[in-house]
C-alpha cells in the first residue's frame, strides 16, 4: 500500500510468508513479536549471546507494543526491534490491530520492505493479524499540497509454522484492495464525490475488468418511467442528478446472482429538515454504503472468486431547495406502496427501497442492503460493531460468522412485525419515520416492507463507516465482512 498516489492507481502493499529470516535477507529492518514467556526461544533462533543482559538493562517486560532496539545483535539484520505482545493466547483481535498500527507507524515511512517474525502469534492469529498490517497502512492526502510520503511496498512474514497460505494472501490483498478504495471514495469530498462520479467510478472499474464486470446506469427520467418516485423524491432536490448503479460480477453466471445494495448519499444536508451545521461535513459520509459495496467489487474481481455477485448502488444528493420533497409529501414507490415522507433527513430508506425493488429483475438468491442509515443504530451500538437486521436466521448466522473470521463485527438486531405498526400513516401506505422509539430497527422494518421477494439483511453501518475527531476518517467497512462473506459462500459452492 504504497501511499505516494500516482495517476492510474493505488500501489498496495505486498505480504510474503517464510519460515526464516534468511530467506529474505534483503530486509533492512527486523521485528519479532515476543511473547513474556518465550524470550529465551529467540535468543536462540536468532544467536543472540546476551539477550538476558539487554532485556534486564532496559526493563524490558514484553508488555503490549512495548520496544526494544538491538543495534548489531543479529548477524543478518543490524536494525533488529523485539515487540512485545504480553501473552499470545490472551491477545484479543483488538490489541492485534494495535500492534500492527506501531509497527506500520515505526517503518511506513524509513523502509521499503520489513520482516515480521510472527512465531510467538498463535497459527490461528496469523490470517487477522496480516490483515491488520494491510488495514493500518493507509493514508489519505489527496488534496494535501505536502504529500505523506510513505515508502513501504513489501512485508515478509516470518514463521516456521502457520495457517497462511497464497489464497489467503490473495484474498487478504483483494479486501486490501477494496477496503482502501472504499476508504479512499469515502473521504472525497462532495463537491468532487457525487452521484455521476460514482458512476464514472463504477465505468472505470468496468474497464480495468471488462471480462469481469458489466456495468449500467440508469438516470432520472429512466428512474421516472420505472415509477421510482421514492428515489426522485430525494434527489429532485439537488442540481446534482442521481443515479442508479449496477455493477454484475458475472463470474458464475449459472447461480443466482448474490445482490449487495449500497446508500450513496453523495452528501446529506437532510433536506428541508435540515440537519444541525456542526458536524455537517461528516455527511459526506452518508454514501459509505456505496463505497463499500464498489470496494467489494473491485476486491472481487483481484480475487476472481468463483461466483455471480450483482452491486447495486442507490446514488443520490439530499439538498434543500424550491424543488426540494417537503414534510408531509406522499409519492408512489416503485413497488406500487405509497409513502408519506414525515421528515426528509430520513431519505436514506426512500433511495433504498426503490432500488430493492429494481434489483428484482437479477432474480437474487439473496440481498444484503448497507447503509449509513440511523443514529440510533449509533447510539444503540457505537462505532464497534455493525447492526444486522434480517429475519433469516440461517443469513444471520451466515453473516456473524463472516464478521468474526474478518474482525468486521455484526451484532443482530431486531426486525418484527410487532414494529411495523409504529409506521402506520393516516394518508399512505407507510410513512418514512416511526417516531423517537427504537429508530434504527422502524427504518429495517420500512426497507423490509420491499424485500419480501428474496432472502434479505440489511446492515445498518452509520457507527463503523467512519471515525470522527483525531483520527477522521473512512474505514472502508464492512468490505471485510462481505468480502468473507462471499469467500465462504464461493467455497461452499464448491
Amino acid at each position: 500500500m504504497v501511499c505516494k498516489r500516482s495517476k492510474a492507481r493505488r500501489q498496495h502493499m505486498k505480504l510474503t510468508i517464510n519460515t526464516s529470516f534468511q530467506e529474505n535477507t534483503s530486509s533492512p529492518y527486523l521485528l519479532i513479536l515476543v511473547d513474556s514467556e518465550h524470550l529465551q526461544k529467540v535468543a536462540s533462533t536468532y544467536k543472540i549471546n546476551d539477550l538476558n543482559t539487554i532485556i534486564e538493562a532496559a526493563q524490558f517486560k514484553s508488555s503490549l507494543t512495548e520496544s526494544l532496539t538491538l543495534i548489531g545483535k543479529v548477524a543478518d539484520c543490524n536494525h533488529t526491534v523485539l515487540m512485545g505482545i504480553d501473552k499470545a493466547n490472551d491477545l484479543s483481535p483488538a490489541k492485534l490491530a494495535k500492534i500492527a498500527q506501531s509497527i506500520i507507524k515505526a517503518s511506513q515511512k524509513k523502509f521499503k520492505q520489513i520482516s515480521i517474525d510472527i512465531s510467538a502469534l498463535t497459527s490461528e492469529q496469523h490470517y487477522l493479524f496480516a490483515m491488520a498490517l494491510t488495514q493500518a497502512n493507509y493514508i489519505f492526502d489527496e488534496y494535501k499540497s505536502k504529500k505523506n510520503h510513505c515508502i513501504l511496498e513489501t512485508i515478509h512474514l516470518i514463521s516456521t509454522d502457520s495457517a497462511l497460505n497464497p489464497q489467503q494472501l490473495n484474498l487478504i490483498h483483494a479486501v486490501q484492495t477494496g477496503q482502501s478504495w472504499a476508504r479512499d471514495l469515502g473521504n472525497r469530498p462532495g463537491n468532487i464525490c457525487f452521484p455521476e462520479y460514482l458512476a464514472e467510478q463504477a465505468q472505470a472499474l468496468a474497464v480495468e475488468y471488462p471480462e469481469l464486470l458489466k456495468v449500467t446506469v440508469i438516470n432520472e427520467q429512466q428512474m421516472a418511467d420505472l415509477g421510482m418516485h421514492a428515489f426522485l423524491a430525494v434527489s429532485k432536490g439537488s442540481d446534482r442528478p442521481g443515479r442508479v448503479i449496477t455493477l454484475e460480477y458475472k463470474v458464475q453466471t449459472e447461480q443466482a446472482p448474490i445482490v449487495l445494495v449500497g446508500k450513496g448519499v453523495t452528501f446529506d444536508t437532510g433536506g428541508i429538515s435540515l440537519k444541525p451545521g456542526l458536524g455537517m461535513d461528516e455527511m459526506k459520509y452518508d454514501m459509505c454504503g456505496a463505497a463499500s459495496v464498489l470496494g467489494t467489487m473491485r476486491a472481487l474481481c483481484e480475487a476472481k472468486l468463483p461466483i455471480h455477485v450483482v452491486g447495486a448502488i442507490a446514488a443520490a444528493e439530499n439538498m434543500p431547495s424550491g424543488h426540494a420533497t417537503r414534510p408531509g409529501d406522499i409519492v408512489t414507490t416503485m413497488s406500487g406502496q405509497t409513502v408519506e415522507i414525515l421528515n426528509t433527513d430520513a431519505e436514506g430508506r426512500l433511495v433504498l427501497c426503490d432500488t430493492l425493488t429494481y434489483i428484482q429483475r437479477y432474480k437474487p438468491a439473496l440481498v444484503i442492503d448497507i447503509a449509513t442509515l440511523t443514529g440510533a443504530c449509533v447510539v444503540a451500538l457505537g462505532s464497534v460493531l455493525t447492526g444486522m437486521f434480517t429475519p433469516d436466521d440461517e443469513l444471520a448466522t451466515e453473516i456473524q460468522a463472516a464478521g468474526q473470521s474478518s474482525f468486521d463485527r455484526v451484532w443482530r438486531m431486531p426486525v418484527i412485525d410487532d414494529y411495523q405498526e409504529q409506521l402506520d400513516s393516516p394518508f399512505a401506505d407507510i410513512a418514512n419515520i416511526g417516531g423517537p422509539k427504537a429508530g434504527a430497527v422502524t427504518a429495517a422494518c420500512f426497507l423490509q416492507r420491499f424485500t419480501r421477494e428474496y432472502r434479505w439483511a440489511h446492515l445498518d453501518i452509520a457507527g463503523t463507516a467512519w471515525n470522527s475527531g483525531a483520527a477522521k476518517g473512512a474505514t472502508g467497512r464492512p468490505v471485510p465482512l462481505l468480502m468473507q462473506f462471499l469467500a465462504n459462500r464461493a467455497q461452499a459452492n464448491g
